[in-house]
């Protein structure tokens, strides 16, 4: 059997720490700096072990982290075959948690990795995926930042005005009157600190309506190029579901393929509900995992609001569900949401496939 380099590999913003070993052998201990430099004299390293121990393969693992994908690249470059963990499906122990340590957790994911390569265990891991879809998610997490940023501004507002004993507003917040209104206290209602405090607000809360009309339309440019233009238009057929809803869950879910069934699409969403369940208690369920991206629940939520007040057969469905739970109207929008999560991957992955079926060649 040939021989494999195995590293865990602990990664922080500006230091990691390798954990190598050759099959079973003893591993030993390497940082090294997160730099482009470092990275590239970690590799070369890796390469004079492999040479010097006949190693044909290489395997490194390392955690999820803000540090991106952009190290399971440069690996995957240099012939060194990269995995990304989920640190959520890496179980550690009450002990482990207390005497945590970077050296502990590389050791941990060496560890994983020769269960993976000697013993045929899967990997924890994460889909990576490809630059493309990385560099799509940026303009679409961005634009929903800056409306949640632009949200909290008006709350800061709202605030603000309780603050002043202003309570008089009028019905129909953020309306073109109700900025009149706004402005006119700054200028003659408010004290000298409050009133210089509002313009703030105020100035903050235009540019960042004008920021998301801006992101609106490169969205918008986006969802119409050839990569994403039919799936769009099939999922957006869906009453309630938007081209922003539309964007976000296709970039945020990706390959729409790598999922086998329904099951497999809640969870990934983390709209299924937690269990605990041993011996005869059999029957124990909690509250949704909300493991996942948190945009696309977000989307899904808003989603099902707008489809219950447009769409008879979703205000049926939902009665329903809320008929056997009338305490617990929310367990009703997340199945409502999680069968809406599951409708749109259906829709997707029809397109895809047919988009496979006329590339393909006979």
């Amino acid at each position: 059997m040939a021989k494999c380099i195995m590293v865990g590999c602990d990664l922080h913003d500006k230091t990691m720490l390798l954990k190598i070993a050759v099959d079973r052998g003893q591993a030993v201990t390497q940082g090294w700096s997160t730099g482009a430099s470092s990275r590239r004299a970690m590799m070369a390293d890796l390469r004079r072990r492999a040479e010097q121990a006949q190693a044909r393969r290489m395997v490194f693992a390392f955690e999820a982290c803000g540090f991106g994908f952009r190290l399971h690249d440069e690996l995957t470059a240099n012939g060194i075959e990269a995995y990304v963990l989920a640190p959520s499906k890496i179980e550690r122990s009450p002990r482990q948690r207390k005497r945590k340590t970077d050296e502990r957790d590389a050791q941990l994911l060496l560890d994983k990795v020769r269960a993976y390569v000697l013993a045929g265990v899967e990997m924890p891991s994460v889909w990576v995926p490809d630059v493309c879809t990385r560099d799509d998610r940026e303009l679409v997490r961005m634009r929903l930042a800056v409306a949640e940023d632009a949200a909290a501004a008006q709350t800061r507002i709202r605030w603000l005005l309780k603050r002043n004993g202003i309570e008089s507003a009028p019905a129909n917040p953020w309306t073109g009157s109700y900025c009149t209104w706004l402005t006119g206290l700054g200028e003659h209602g408010l004290a000298e600190g409050a009133a210089a405090a509002l313009a703030s607000l105020l100035r903050q809360v235009e540019w960042l309506w004008s920021e998301i009309e801006r992101l609106d339309t490169q969205v918008l440019a986006l969802s119409r190029t050839e990569r994403y233009a039919a799936l769009v238009a099939a999922l957006s057929a869906q009453k309630g579901v938007g081209v922003l809803t539309a964007m976000v869950y296709l970039t945020e879910m990706g390959d729409l393929s790598r999922f086998a069934n329904r099951q497999q699409v809640g969870s990934f969403l983390g709209l299924v509900p937690s269990s605990f369940e041993s011996g005869v208690a059999d029957d124990r369920k909690g509250h949704i995992t909300r493991q996942g991206p948190a945009r696309v629940r977000k989307v899904l939520c808003q989603s099902v609001w707008s489809r219950l007040n447009c769409l008879a057969s979703e205000r049926i469905a939902y009665d329903r569900i809320v008929a056997r739970n009338p305490k617990h109207k929310k367990i009703a929008i997340v199945a409502r949401m999680r069968a809406l999560g599951v409708t749109l991957w259906h829709k997707g992955l029809a397109v895809q496939r047919a988009a496979q079926a006329v590339a393909t060649p006979r």
